[in-house]
């Protein structure tokens, strides 16, 4: 797989890179696609496929992620290699005039000189002392020459691996939607009412009333709940690739504050359950978008809005890490992803996840229940 053996060798591409969190993250998306890609071939069921599938997105997903941040981080050293070298130019010319001198002298000049056999001696102590040092830095700027030509390299060889996991995430997502839609075998734990539902959404003004009204809509609900996920506090993964762009209760530019967070994404990302839950809600509502309102224990609600696609049906228990939404946007072009690359710039997060978490109908900060996002992006 290209993509696999890219990663690879964007894992062992130089000092600049191998010493970065980019050679990591390669590393481990390069292990996610196999994985992926074995999880894939022995899959029976359309559980297993959608699982697989999944895996497959995020793996794709992690791995241009990978590769933008590698490629943005080659520009940048190759920027400031450049600079350092076109600052040290005039040095550089002394340094190879004198090796040349040095190179092209015959012997026995080198070892006359006008004070006699003691300014001879003098002389070649101090040669002694000098080549050496001249010789290393001429070593040096040799190494960081080559490390510019590797890092530009790097950054032309990337086109065709840019372009082949662009066509794999986006055929993954094609064949993601619809093992969902052949999907079955996922247990419902109540029938959603559909007028109930349509007047609980004409008579809501906020998120907060419609959270409030979410038991009417449901008909033969089953008795019990989901596993308490209490131990798990704090430590949830996110439910999709993100930064931190707004914390709760924090006024956006209109002065408007609410009591979840805004999390940057990239376009298209796959948004998943942090834990298994229970679809309460999905589908639009007010001015939040696409909704959708997971209950993963009782008393507890994580609402989910802004996608551009939502997967599922109400009522439906998905295990932790299922499919429910794609964001919206499109994939960048392999241009605009190289040009921002090239200016050492990495704003591709252009979509926006807002996400609340309620505790028996109140909203709580989602970092109480959510690992580490983040520094805010600005």
């Amino acid at each position: 797989m290209i993509m696999r053996a890219a990663l690879l060798a964007l894992c062992l591409t130089g000092p600049a890179l191998a010493e970065t969190e980019a050679a990591e993250a390669a590393r481990a998306a390069a292990q996610s696609l196999d994985a992926a890609a074995r999880s894939l071939g022995t899959a029976v069921s359309a559980r297993d496929r959608v699982k697989a599938l999944s895996q497959t997105v995020r793996a794709y997903e992690d791995g241009l992620e990978a590769m933008r941040d590698g490629l943005r981080r080659a520009a940048l050293r190759e920027a400031r290699l450049a600079r350092e070298l076109q600052a040290r130019e005039d040095e550089i010319a002394q340094l190879l005039g004198v090796l040349q001198t040095i190179g092209r002298a015959p012997k026995p000049s080198l070892l006359l000189h006008p004070d006699g056999p003691t300014g001879t001696a003098r002389a070649g102590m101090i040669l002694t002392d000098v080549t050496p040092a001249l010789s290393g830095r001429a070593a040096e700027l040799r190494g960081k020459l080559q490390e510019v030509t590797t890092l530009r390299m790097l950054q032309q060889n990337a086109t065709e691996t840019l372009q082949e996991g662009l066509t794999g995430v986006q055929e993954a997502r094609k064949e993601l939607s619809q093992a969902l839609s052949d999907r079955t075998d996922l247990p419902r734990r109540f029938t959603e009412d559909p007028i109930r539902t349509a007047l609980l959404i004409a008579s809501t003004e906020t998120l907060e009333g419609f959270a409030s009204g979410l038991s009417e809509i449901a008909e033969n609900e089953a008795p019990g709940s989901l596993p308490d996920i209490s131990h798990r506090k704090g430590d949830l993964p996110l439910p999709v690739q993100a930064t931190l762009l707004r914390r709760a209760n924090e006024p956006d530019a209109a002065g408007i504050a609410r009591p979840g967070v805004v999390l940057a994404t990239r376009p298209r990302a796959l948004v998943t359950t942090p834990a298994a839950a229970t679809i309460r809600y999905r589908g639009p509502l007010l001015d939040y978008g696409n909704v959708m309102i997971l209950e993963p224990q009782s008393g507890l609600l994580l609402v989910l809005a802004g996608m551009d696609v939502v997967y599922g049906e109400t009522g439906q228990v998905l295990p932790a890490g299922s499919p429910v939404g794609l964001m919206g946007g499109k994939d960048a072009e392999i241009g605009a992803i190289l040009s921002q690359s090239g200016n050492g710039t990495g704003n591709e997060r252009t979509e926006t996840l807002y996400m609340e978490v309620r505790e028996n109908d109140v909203p709580v900060d989602p970092a109480q229940w959510f690992k580490t996002i983040g520094e805010v992006e600005r």
